[in-house]
């Protein structure tokens, strides 16, 4: 679900017209769109328990899982740096993070906590005691730099577009190499709450890898969901809500409306066993990040080449299939809409080639 809303809210038509609940929030706030990466990374936690537990009963060890957590994060990564410098490979001007990249660094850092979980840890801690510790830390540690350490020029606790840490830390690391002159979305500084994102996801993985009836489990997804979703709205009064800066209160209330999403879907699927409508789902899951980037790439590209037009100048081939094809349909929001479908479909159909032909992309 989360890769087809990716590609959807990343495909519109035109970027002119697009209806707000496909766009994201400004600054504070939310709309459905801010919702979808931290759905990733959340499902990320989730998985990454089910294939860990496999491959150590398998008798892998952590350090072999660990190598090859990173061989893995390097790909991601790499795969990203290269959507952005492409086609000009301009090393001056491109821009180092990225969503990929996040992810890449999201699921390492979360990976080895997740990994390194002693049986016991401090003060009697067994393994999930840990990673709530560390949940915590990565939370509240982001919310008090956030708050309380001053940003040179602006002054303590400024949440604004400039004015935050977050930004200031960015333009000291990676000055003309940002999404924005002077800040990014997938920064630095706010990677670390991200973090939590997944640790959260792995919580839950373990709670469904445990001997308990699936009601109960599905259940307890909604339980964890609704607390979360009432954390985050209180925290929201201190802290806002904000998806550019991953604020603490964005990690918990996104990872409640996850839990809450993935009940949902755990209770119609395993629960009841109504399985067969997933199957699009599945198709994109099973070749997940393949079918992101190459989107992206081929979108990226769309917009790049030209095509001639009888008045004699040339127009991008996305804005010349979207002009002859889409637009005359319907309005420019529902025109650029039915693109945007259009796009998630046609990708969805040659994942489903692959899918049909048990071919899965694996880094």
């Amino acid at each position: 679900m989360t890769i087809a809303g990716m590609i959807l809210v990343n495909n519109p038509g035109t970027w002119s017209a697009a209806y707000p609940p496909l766009a994201h929030a400004e600054w504070h706030g939310w709309t459905p769109t801010d919702l979808i990466f931290p759905f990733f990374l959340f499902i990320v936690g989730v998985s990454m328990v089910f294939s860990f537990s496999a491959r150590l009963d398998r008798g892998d060890t952590r350090l072999r899982l660990a190598a090859h957590v990173l061989r893995r994060s390097a790909i991601i990564f790499a795969i990203g740096f290269f959507l952005a410098i492409v086609p000009y490979f301009n090393f001056a001007t491109v821009r180092i993070p990225g969503v990929l990249q996040r992810i890449a660094v999201v699921y390492l850092g979360a990976s080895l906590i997740y990994l390194f979980t002693r049986t016991r840890g401090p003060f009697g801690l067994g393994p999930q005691g840990k990673q709530v510790a560390a949940i915590c830390v990565l939370l509240l540690g982001y919310w008090a730099v956030m708050t309380m350490v001053p940003v040179p020029g602006f002054g303590v606790g400024r949440l604004d577009v400039e004015g935050n840490l977050a930004a200031h830390v960015d333009r000291q690391l990676m000055p003309g190499h940002l999404w924005k002159p002077t800040w990014d979305p997938e920064g630095v500084l706010s990677t670390f709450p991200a973090i939590a994102t997944t640790l959260l996801g792995a919580l839950v993985g373990k709670w469904l890898t445990s001997a308990r009836r699936p009601e109960e489990k599905a259940k307890g997804l909604f339980i964890f969901g609704g607390i979360g979703l009432a954390l985050g709205q209180i925290w929201h009064i201190w802290f806002p809500i904000n998806k550019n800066l991953w604020t603490s209160s964005y990690v918990v209330f996104t990872a409640g409306f996850a839990c809450v999403l993935l009940g949902m879907c755990y209770w119609v699927m395993d629960v009841k066993g109504v399985r067969r409508w997933a199957t699009p789902f599945v198709v994109f899951g099973m070749n997940a990040i393949a079918a992101f980037a190459l989107s992206g790439f081929v979108a990226k590209m769309m917009g790049i080449w030209k095509v001639p037009l009888e008045t004699g100048t040339a127009v991008s081939v996305k804005g010349y299939i979207f002009g002859k094809f889409f637009a005359p349909l319907a309005s420019p929001v529902n025109a650029s809409l039915l693109f945007a479908l259009a796009y998630v479909l046609f990708w969805l159909a040659l994942m489903w080639f692959l899918y049909r032909r048990k071919i899965f992309i694996k880094i």
